[in-house]
């Protein structure tokens, strides 16, 4: 299927069946050699590199002459005879590393200057900075790396969407201009030039859309779909991405977690990884409780624990004043602690103050000899009641769960990272459930939705959605693994009166509601059946399946931290008249 009019086969599919053919290749040149009187290149294409060898017994001179003289990355089309490497001569390395093609014709069909990156690397020469990589997108995209990534991209979205139609979903594309709705982030606006003084929003999520095609009994969508949030800088986010987008009708919370699971055992097949359903569960409470977050990586042990009561009875002066404000001590008994060295205890020590804590306790018994910080405090027997044992340490924070639980998550992968213990499994998948609905304000106490507003309450915690909204748990769950959250979903409100508690709770006043939400609401009293969907992250997906260090890396052309697009140089100033135009202005 690659014959076209300039080639007949691609570069990288080239193998010993093909020995005795005359091929017609079109590619870049990777790599050029000189050797006496013979010019090699590696030819690169999309699917790979071959060896091109011009030599006088069978190129024309000026052929001969023509290879000699290209430069890196030039674009050629050649012609020649596949034939046999010589044994000495074979590449292991290269798919195509048994033959070579003897070039008969040589054609420069795209000259090229000199790059101002490097797109042909050895093994141990370093990459350029990645703002230069970014600004040159067109010459990185060209490394093989970055080819292999994107081909992986491809292959898990066609997965995907094999795997969803086969369980049924409709595809269906949902509006890009839409309605400035709260999910969580800002919005990014946009102008309208036909109604002056009012804005579209690029949509964070097509969650309404997807909610009203239940409501229209559409029974089960899905969509890879495009979205947009105007967040603060954040170096595992970016400003626009794709998310694998679904919903289905009459269903509970089981039948989604079978669908996505369905997913995301098929994603990881399609990257030749064998992955076991149903996956565990771990309330929201739990997961904070044991592991300091909400998307633990469960490959690892180390789990925290509560150790106020026995460290109450040691009456340290320190931990005693610093027993108020419902604060407790928590700690981990680290396995093999011993091995960590002062200096380790110090980075992990500057490590807590970076999320917010004010440093860390530690003790480490090696026999009956006790050394840290808290040395003093404890005997062998006392940190044995830790769950300390011989070789072992105890770290340990002490204060409210708001602060001591992402102190002790930073803490805690720090230690897997130091101590490099096997993972008890390479795969560690989770549905995190029972998150709480609403969460309160950092500065004011009220509440905030803890996920987005249309996320329906336990139906056993609908009854103290008024007189006690924290206590609430939400319909919400989130797929995890190895400590990244993959997706989000939850079983959404279809009471329209629900709705509007859930509003009055935001702080929205009835007016605020019917002119932001009145057509959801509308909707929802048309006859509505019961729902829930999920978003799965697939950039990220993306990413963990290509075992790349960044989303960047699976993204043809990503932004960077700071929101901006270097290759083409958006976001941009705009002319007056455009400006003028949309009856806005800039100052």
């Amino acid at each position: 299927m690659s014959r076209t009019t300039w080639r007949t086969h691609r570069c990288g599919a080239l193998r010993a069946e093909h020995v005795g053919q005359w091929v017609r290749l079109g590619g870049w040149v990777h790599r050029r050699r000189d050797l006496g009187g013979i010019v090699f290149l590696d030819l690169r294409d999309r699917d790979g590199l071959v060896q091109v060898a011009f030599g006088p017994g069978w190129s024309p001179p000026d052929v001969l002459v023509a290879a000699g003289a290209l430069g890196s990355e030039t674009v050629v089309v050649v012609e020649g005879q596949i034939v046999v490497r010589p044994a000495s001569a074979r590449n292991p390395e290269m798919a195509t590393g048994d033959v070579e093609v003897h070039a008969t014709a040589l054609v420069v069909v795209g000259p090229a200057e000199t790059p101002p990156i490097p797109v042909a690397r050895g093994k141990t020469d370093e990459l350029p900075a990645e703002e230069l990589r970014l600004k040159h997108r067109h010459l990185d995209l060209r490394r093989p790396e970055l080819l292999a990534n994107l081909i992986l991209r491809h292959r898990l979205m066609q997965r995907a969407r094999r795997t969803l139609s086969e369980l049924e979903f409709l595809e269906v594309e949902t509006p890009i201009l839409t309605k400035p709705t709260p999910e969580g982030a800002r919005d990014y606006l946009v102008p309208s030039r036909l109604h002056p003084g009012e804005f579209y929003a690029l949509p964070q999520s097509p969650q309404i859309y997807k909610q009203l095609l239940m409501v229209a009994g559409f029974d089960r969508y899905f969509q890879i779909a495009r979205c947009f949030r105007d967040e603060d800088l954040r170096y595992d986010r970016q400003p626009e991405f794709t998310q694998i987008d679904l919903e289905a009708s009459f269903v509970g919370t089981e039948d989604v977690y079978g669908f996505v699971e369905a997913v995301l055992v098929a994603l990881w097949d399609e990257a030749g990884h064998a992955i076991e359903r149903p996956f565990p569960r771990i309330t929201w409470r739990e997961a904070m409780e044991r592991y300091g977050t909400d998307k633990p990586d469960l490959r690892y042990e180390f789990p925290i624990a509560d150790w106020t009561a026995q460290v109450q009875l040691l009456g340290v002066p320190f931990i005693e004043q610093a027993l108020r404000d419902e604060a407790r001590v928590r700690g981990i008994a680290v396995k093999g602690g011993g091995a960590l060295s002062r200096k380790d205890v110090d980075q992990l020590a500057e490590a807590a103050k970076q999320v917010g804590g004010s440093g860390l306790a530690w003790a480490k018994r090696l026999g009956d000899h006790i050394s840290g910080s808290v040395a003093k405090h404890f005997t062998a027997e006392g940190l044995g009641a830790l769950g300390v044992g011989d070789g072992d340490a105890a770290l340990m924070v002490v204060g409210p769960d708001r602060v001591t639980s992402p102190v002790l998550d930073r803490v805690r992968m720090e230690v897997i990272r130091r101590l490099a213990p096997a993972p008890t499994r390479a795969h560690a998948f989770a549905w995190v459930v029972d998150f709480p609905l609403f969460e309160p304000d950092h500065e004011t106490g009220t509440p905030v939705f803890a996920h987005h507003p249309f996320t329906s309450p336990h139906p056993d915690d609908v009854v103290r959605l008024e007189s006690d909204p924290f206590s609430c748990r939400a319909l919400h769950y989130d797929a995890v693994y190895n400590g990244n959250e993959l997706g989000s979903g939850s079983i959404r409100i279809t009471d329209p009166a629900i709705q509007r508690k859930v509003f009055a709770h935001l702080g929205l006043a009835p007016g605020e509601i019917e002119a932001r939400f009145g057509f959801l609401l509308a909707a929802l009293q048309a006859g509505t059946p019961p729902h829930g969907g999920f978003a799965i992250g697939f950039d990220r997906v993306a990413m963990l399946l290509a075992g790349a260090g960044s989303l960047r890396d699976v993204i043809a052309f990503p932004k960077t931290t700071a929101a901006r697009a270097l290759f083409e140089g958006a976001p941009a100033p705009a002319s007056p008249a455009d400006i003028a135009a949309l009856h806005i202005e800039v100052k």
